[in-house]
């Protein structure tokens, strides 16, 4: 990479399930992709498929990268990351390009206004980008980008995004996209057991959980979350996770805090509530959520 290149250059932080294939795809739809990873394995193993890896976000500034997306497993590694973007910005000598990060992961609006503030420090620029899909639906880049934030600073990574997703929107202001990322998994949630209560109905009755995904998946009773996970419910690949259950916590955390906080009554995802804790419960915990499915065979008494 060099100065001359960076308008094709994206960096991406953490290259977990949904980082892995967002840099994959970015880098096959024409970018040099400059992946940071601190797990010398997952580093070895996209090596191949990006520009280059490397352990240190610091290797992003030096690079004269300009457009960088993060996909993180926790706020505490978020904080870090933007610690030494920052120490790294502030050691460049002479005129400084400009650099907008995007917040692609699922974190609290207060976590990642922290985040927003310290990047502000070297004079990074942050918008609020989280993403709608799972980490199957990232490989194909069948994801939404709800954007928010600074409107020219979206606009500055629009090309991005457009690299690695199916659907782009700018909801506003900075904090809109987590909002929106909430109404939008407060449905997964729901859809995710209702397609797993279906497909136990179907089999009680009868019939085969796959007839009944192929079926069902695209007629009025189905979802997107039914054509999603209703194959891995019923090839039973739950522990092929694309999203697990020990992270999809940390959401749905986020969600009751939020209903909390407006005293907002939310019937249907209280109902899912237990469902997902059998699931952590049940030895589900680095398997995919389609394994409610399993956890409501339990239920029923299958074996």
């Amino acid at each position: 990479m060099n100065q001359r290149s960076a308008g094709r250059c994206v960096g991406v932080v953490g290259l977990g399930i949904m980082g892995s294939s967002i840099a994959a795809n970015l880098q096959k739809s024409g970018f040099q992709v400059l992946g940071v990873e601190i797990h010398a394995s997952t580093r070895r193993r996209m090596a191949p498929l990006l520009t280059r890896v490397s352990a240190d976000a610091g290797d992003i500034v030096a690079a004269g990268v300009q457009h960088i997306v993060t996909s993180l497993p926790s706020s505490a590694a978020l904080m870090a990351v933007c610690q030494a973007l920052v120490q790294a910005r502030l050691q460049q000598a002479g005129r400084r390009s400009r650099m907008v990060v995007a917040e692609a992961s699922t974190f609290s609006l207060k976590d990642k206004q922290a985040a927003r503030t310290l990047l502000a420090q070297a004079g990074i620029e942050m918008i609020d980008a989280p993403l709608s899909g799972t980490g199957a639906q990232a490989k194909t880049k069948d994801l939404t980008v709800y954007a928010s934030g600074d409107a020219k600073s979206i606009q500055w990574m629009m090309p991005v995004f457009k690299g690695f997703s199916r659907a782009q929107f700018s909801v506003g202001e900075f904090g809109n996209g987590m909002k929106m990322k909430l109404v939008a998994n407060l449905l997964v949630a729901i859809h995710n057991v209702s397609a797993a209560e279906a497909l136990l109905f179907g089999k009680k009755l009868g019939l085969s959980p796959k007839k009944v995904v192929e079926v069902v998946a695209d007629g009025a009773g189905g979802s997107r979350m039914f054509q999603v996970r209703g194959p891995m419910m019923a090839a039973r690949t739950w522990h092929q996770a694309t999203m697990k259950n020990e992270v999809w916590q940390k959401d749905m955390t986020l969600i009751h805090d939020a209903l909390h906080e407006l005293s907002l009554p939310a019937p249907l995802f209280a109902a899912c509530i237990p469902i997902y804790h059998a699931a952590m419960s049940q030895g589900h915990q680095l398997h995919d959520t389609a394994a409610v499915y399993a956890v409501l065979e339990k239920f029923a008494g299958e074996t």
